[in-house]
């Protein structure tokens, strides 16, 4: 069914869409007509951060920000959610439109500036849910907040998210957030990591329990900050990283409607340099921990491409809304 219904849903703009899917799967998913996008897969248990993950085909953060329809997504066969990114405080976000398709390159833009219902209303449908599986919760900012204060927010999410979470993400790649991309270097990012890796010890010891936190890179960076990052990263002892966030690049689709609009591009233009992160990564953070890889995942040969430049799990986002749940079920069976 879901070249039919993505063939409507393309001929409407591109958020009206994305609002009514969600609607659609908030309300079909504790019912019989979640059947229409059920999938029955094979196990393909996976290892990582002393979680089994029943098969490494992930949805990125991003797609359900409030956390509304993770059992929709967990009866189309994917093997861990990952929601928001959620800030403290409720946000609009930025101004419409936001949010482009570039279907000749099967690609979006979107800036939609972390539009969410917030960090308690988030924590709420995750009660609420009756998910069995791997669940990861993506944490940011709030546009008001300066860049100086960013910590304070992160911890403000971490503290209320931290027992509901299999594993928390820190969103620092975001190019819809001013100043959100500038964490990821020197002195700024180590600072953010000490700040939440003495919080997490201290959370764990409250609650009994360790969540892994795992940061979420950009893909335009150059070799040296990647290799500056990692060092980062292992020198914190943070648990994994995710490659990669939409990229600002737009070589690949020059010429293309809205190719100019302001915001992050993702889909298949993302495979290669996405790809090219992951490698790097691996190479200068040697096994210190996991790599979950993400952007431009639109095959089985690209999600295997993803494994064996050391990627444990992958993420899909933009190749999904073009291809639908018949993708996940591509790349795991194909594992």
């Amino acid at each position: 069914m879901y070249p039919i219904v993505q063939k409507a849903l393309f001929n409407c703009d591109p958020e009206w869409s994305h609002d009514f899917a969600l609607n659609w799967l908030s309300r079909s998913q504790d019912n019989l007509l979640r059947l229409s996008y059920q999938q029955n897969l094979p196990n393909k248990p996976v290892e990582c951060f002393g979680l089994t993950f029943k098969n490494p085909v992930g949805l990125a953060a991003g797609l359900d920000k409030n956390g509304d329809c993770i059992r929709a997504f967990e009866a189309m066969g994917f093997g861990f959610v990952e929601i928001g990114t959620v800030t403290p405080l409720a946000q609009a976000g930025n101004d419409k439109p936001r949010m482009f398709r570039l279907p000749d390159s099967k690609a979006l833009i979107n800036r939609m500036g972390f539009n969410n219902k917030g960090v308690d209303y988030l924590v709420e449908r995750v009660k609420e849910s009756s998910y069995s599986g791997i669940l990861g919760i993506n944490i940011g900012k709030n546009k008001i907040t300066l860049e100086e204060n960013a910590l304070d927010d992160y911890l403000i999410c971490l503290r209320k998210v931290y027992t509901h979470a299999h594993y928390v993400t820190v969103n620092i790649s975001s190019p819809n957030t001013p100043g959100l991309r500038n964490l990821q270097y020197g002195e700024a990012l180590d600072a953010l990591l000490s700040g939440l890796k003495t919080e997490q010890q201290k959370l764990a010891e409250t609650h009994g329990k360790y969540v892994p936190i795992v940061v979420k890179i950009a893909p335009d960076l150059t070799e040296p900050e990647v290799e500056s990052i990692s060092k980062s990263l292992v020198d914190a002892k943070m648990d994994g990283v995710i490659a990669t966030n939409t990229t600002l690049d737009r070589t690949s689709v020059i010429g293309q409607r809205y190719a100019d609009e302001a915001g992050g591009l993702s889909g298949s233009v993302l495979t290669e340099k996405s790809l090219e992160i992951t490698k790097l990564l691996n190479r200068y953070i040697d096994k210190a921990m996991p790599i979950i890889s993400v952007g431009g995942i639109d095959s089985a040969q690209a999600a295997k491409d993803r494994f064996q430049s050391g990627a444990t799990l992958v993420q899909l986002y933009t190749s999904f809304i073009y291809q639908g749940p018949p993708l996940i079920k591509q790349i795991v069976r194909s594992l």
